[in-house]
């Protein structure tokens, strides 16, 4: 009998979905998954593989009708991604060859998958807990090398790791506390109480420090702000089509071309980027520039680095002290089109200037490799065997469990309330451990973390 969830998803259907994007193509991969799956294809496969985990090929068939030669993989349960009977069937690419295998298929008996459920069954059977689903999802969504090592981290499981080790700290320190409160009298007397208000502190400092590597996972997953900031003419946008390897911006020679912020995403390898072309600055009586100014304004506000932008020094010296009055974050000084200047204009340039031409693409790993020093110095580099906190899911609930383990710390070091229930403070911290791991069975946990999943994953 199958069972209905919470979000209407049937747990023992058998399900199917293409599992790579769909058009025109060399393949397409259809997965399905299920207690029938192997009943099902056996309808469909003109032969059926002699040994599972091994592609074998397959003429895939409806009836007398022939749809594919394929490969087809079987893999029996529970030594699946699902830890069900799955087949994975690799068609030809195109619109009709795996639509018309997977219509066979629904036909036969098989269900199409909703968004996620693949994944959603492996966390069901223990192929793997929410945490690792998550990192499915952001290594699928990956936009840098960053993110890329970020999610492989956590879909290996270090972040569970940490946090299952921090949950049972937690358990510890409950442990101590019923046994001094179950066993008052034993020889060994009370257990000191500096000693559970020492464990307390641990906890809540390691929590802490996950809980600061929340602005290096959002930077990681968004991009850390970069904006080109300067004058009108100042080469803002050759700089960041050069920086972008493409003509994304407009470039003239008529001042004021740039009328809005321009946002793409540049991977350097080590940080992603989000590099923002904008207005130049000036003062105007055009009402259109103005606005654009104003959105250059409030990107300055939000930014993580800018790039001041000019072609001498004095112009430079001015465009900074413009984006001072309405940005904290560090500026790099940037000398464009150092192609037309002479070596007598050249030497009016602070040596800490980085002189770039977008023309010749000269300047610009050295800019690049300045953006990323800045970035280090403010949040510092990604260690290889810290796991980050890259969700805002994952943010909200080690807030909480550190703000209820910080309460049991000060009620326990003040003594404002009895050790049963200055305890609940504890519960509490391990409840929204368990439910961040999906140590808990909480199907609208599950769904909020599939409801983005594309449907074959």
């Amino acid at each position: 009998m199958s069972v209905r969830t919470e979000s209407g998803v049937q747990a023992q259907d058998t399900i199917v979905a293409l599992a790579t994007p769909p058009g025109r193509g060399a393949t397409a991969l259809v997965r399905m998954s299920g207690p029938n799956a192997f009943a099902i294809a056996t309808r469909h496969l003109g032969s059926w593989p002699p040994e599972g985990r091994t592609s074998h090929l397959c003429e895939v068939i409806d009836g007398a009708e022939k749809l594919d030669t394929a490969l087809v993989t079987l893999f029996p349960a529970p030594n699946s991604f699902t830890g069900e009977d799955t087949v994975e069937i690799s068609t030809h690419g195109g619109y009709l060859v795996a639509s018309s295998v997977i219509a066979a298929l629904t036909l036969s008996g098989a269900r199409q998958a909703a968004a996620g459920e693949f994944t959603r069954r492996a966390v069901l059977n223990g192929k793997l807990d929410v945490l690792q689903a998550e990192g499915i999802g952001d290594l699928i969504d990956a936009r840098s090398h960053a993110m890329q090592r970020t999610a492989l981290a956590q879909l290996d499981g270090g972040l569970s790791r940490r946090l299952l080790a921090l949950r049972d700290d937690l358990i510890d320190l409950e442990a101590l506390i019923a046994y001094d409160v179950d066993f008052p009298e034993e020889d060994d007397g009370p257990i000191p109480r500096e000693k559970i208000r020492g464990v307390a502190a641990g906890v809540v400092e390691s929590l802490t420090s996950l809980l600061a590597t929340a602005p290096l996972g959002e930077l990681v997953r968004e991009g850390a702000t970069v904006v080109i900031a300067g004058a009108p003419n100042a080469g803002k946008s050759s700089l960041f089509n050069a920086l972008l390897g493409r003509s994304r911006a407009i470039v003239t020679p008529i001042p004021g071309t740039t009328r809005d912020a321009l946002e793409a995403v540049v991977d350097t390898g080590k940080w992603p980027l989000r590099l923002v072309d904008t207005a130049g600055l000036r003062p105007t009586e055009d009402q259109l520039e103005r606005l654009g100014i104003e959105v250059s304004e409030r990107y300055l506000a939000e930014a993580d680095v800018v790039l001041a932008c000019g072609e001498d020094g004095p112009s430079l010296e001015h465009t900074i002290g413009v984006i001072r009055a309405h940005s904290k974050a560090p500026v790099i000084a940037v000398r464009t089109k150092v192609d037309l200047v002479t070596s007598r204009d050249q030497t009016r340039v602070s040596s800490e200037t980085l002189s770039i031409s977008a023309e010749r693409g000269s300047g610009l790993q050295e800019l690049v490799a300045a953006i990323d020093r800045v970035i280090d110095a403010r949040l510092g580099e990604i260690a290889p065997d810290l796991p980050i906190l890259t969700n805002a899911r994952h943010r909200r609930a080690i807030e909480s469990a550190c703000s209820e383990a910080r309460s049991f710390e000060q009620a326990w070091g003040e003594q404002q309330l009895p050790a049963t229930i200055a305890a609940v403070h504890l519960r509490t911290a391990v409840s929204e451990l368990e439910e961040l791991i999906g140590s808990v069975e909480i199907e609208d946990v599950l769904d909020r973390v599939f409801s983005s999943f594309c449907v074959g994953k």
